[in-house]
């Protein structure tokens, strides 16, 4: 029998504690404190070399459930479409007007963080409505 593993999301980016910033909103998240020794991360990220500072960031969930975001500073774009996608859900168990009314209250919230919304995709014979949408660096998710 397997053991269950833990697991990190790691997202490539451009500025990691913005893109950091901007998914502790999103799902409740928060920064972890600072490494021992240092008041701030900002005092941290100064003790670094200067072509280290602001390489990555994280965040975590505050009950300790769910996974750790990893952010790291990569020279390139994003090029196509993120491989990785995360679906937030917050219209679990809601279907119909009550949950396009979820979605789209959420997604007025992430919009006002800086989110680009990209399409609602209606309930079919399969699923139910999602909308699909971009962070502050262009990574798709949805709300689902």
């Amino acid at each position: 029998m397997s053991s269950i593993k833990q697991f990190q999301v790691t997202f490539d980016c451009a500025e990691p504690e913005r893109v950091a910033r901007f998914w502790c909103e999103v799902l409740g998240y928060v920064m972890p404190p600072p490494p021992q020794g240092f008041a701030t991360w900002a005092d941290f990220d100064r003790s670094l070399p200067p072509e280290e500072r602001g390489a990555w960031s994280a965040c975590v969930d505050p009950s300790g459930v769910g996974p750790r975001l990893y952010f790291q500073r990569v020279p390139e774009g994003r090029v196509v479409k993120n491989r990785v996608h995360l679906d937030v859900r917050v219209g679990t168990g809601l279907v119909g007007e009550e949950r396009l009314a979820t979605l789209e209250a959420e997604c007025a919230r992430l919009v006002a963080l800086g989110a680009v919304r990209v399409q609602l995709l209606l309930a079919d014979d399969k699923n139910e409505s999602c909308i699909a949408m971009q962070d502050i660096e262009g990574n798709e998710f949805c709300l689902d």
